[in-house]
């Protein structure tokens, strides 16, 4: 059967545990509630736990198959649990798993725990595996559907607050729900009786924004213009250093360059983006730059702003580094200007 994290997690805590369960995607929370709901009941049950996670580039899977049908060192009951980041077990594995839920041995229960999720995963073994246990996929969570999540979480707390609460809160967590639950988490100590409306909520809720590279990266290629110009106000406020930014700008570009000019000779860029390390989750954002920035050259250009940027960070070149960057990152952000590669040029 198929069932959302949330459901998985309600029925954790009322029904028998099913012989397995797989428990993956992107949404990082959800992953880590659903399967701590699982190992909870396990526990409760009196159930050994026995992880197998990759060592190098793979699983022994012959040490997990053996391990269905070894008696437990200390509980006759078991949860075996198998951390698979990509979701991709291989031939091998799949046989493995298969095999497991063809005959689930009793008083076992398997647990498949992983990170990146798509379409492309949904094959035979976990046809199988839902067949005789459950599938729970924590699909992200799109933008619009922050607030509501919020909202609920707020609610399972015991935790009323105005529409403009809410929202307050989805802007300063900037699509983190670890982040969001962390901070519903400190309210349901701190907050008073009532309401929250949007002035008790900014006291208190620290900025939870996660203004890391990374994200600021990925708000450029999305196109987030405003989201960009906040998260750097906010790393410039948390006393980072323009220099310490630029690797991970300079190997973004890069990368949308040779996405570019696979683009441009007619390549498969579904391949060229697996190839570059690019999961589904991850491809969105420079699908979306690239068609505001098509050729090769463009992206040419902007490495080479980028290195500017670099160099007056640095202290090589003349220029207020975060001026700088701003620039570059709202360049790639926007459709394309010519001033931004006028300055590139000298």
């Amino acid at each position: 059967m198929e069932l959302r994290p949330d459901q998985l997690v309600a029925q954790a805590g009322k029904q028998p545990l099913q012989p397995a369960y797989l428990i993956a995607g992107p949404e990082t929370l959800h992953v880590l509630e659903a399967a701590d709901a699982i190992r909870a009941r396990a526990r409760a049950d009196g159930a050994e736990r026995e992880v197998f996670e990759l060592d190098g580039r793979d699983i022994d899977w012959d040490a997990l198959s053996a391990s269905f049908s070894a008696p437990g060192l200390f509980a006759s009951r078991r949860l075996i649990e198998v951390r698979l980041p990509s979701g991709k077990p291989g031939k091998v594995g799949a046989e493995v798993i298969s095999g497991f839920c063809a005959d689930p041995p009793p008083d076992t229960h398997l647990m498949i725990v992983a990170d990146e999720w798509s379409k492309a995963h949904q094959t035979k073994w976990v046809e199988a595996l839902s067949r005789c246990g459950v599938v729970s996929i924590a699909w992200a969570l799109k933008p619009h559907e922050l607030a509501g999540w919020i909202d609920r979480r707020l609610r399972e707390r015991g935790l009323r607050a105005t529409p403009e609460a809410v929202q307050g809160l989805a802007e300063r967590v900037e699509g983190n729900l670890l982040a969001a639950a962390q901070e519903i988490d400190k309210l349901a100590l701190l907050a008073p009786e009532g309401t929250l409306d949007l002035e008790a909520m900014q006291s208190l809720v620290a900025d939870a924004a996660r203004y890391d590279v990374f994200r600021l990266v990925e708000s450029a290629l999305s196109g987030q213009a405003a989201q960009v110009r906040r998260m750097l106000a906010g790393l410039r406020a948390e006393g980072e250093q323009v220099a310490g930014l630029m690797p991970m700008v300079i190997r973004e570009l890069l990368r949308a360059a040779a996405l570019a000019r696979a683009q441009a000779r007619g390549a498969n860029l579904a391949a060229e983006m697996k190839s570059q390390g690019l999961w589904e989750a991850r491809q969105a954002p420079f699908k979306r730059a690239l068609q505001r920035h098509a050729t090769p050259l463009r992206w040419n250009r902007l490495a080479a702003y980028a290195s500017r940027v670099d160099r007056a960070a640095k202290g090589r070149a003349a220029g207020d580094p975060w001026q700088l960057l701003e620039r570059l990152l709202l360049a790639i952000a926007e459709t394309p200007a010519t001033r931004l590669l006028a300055g590139a040029a000298r």
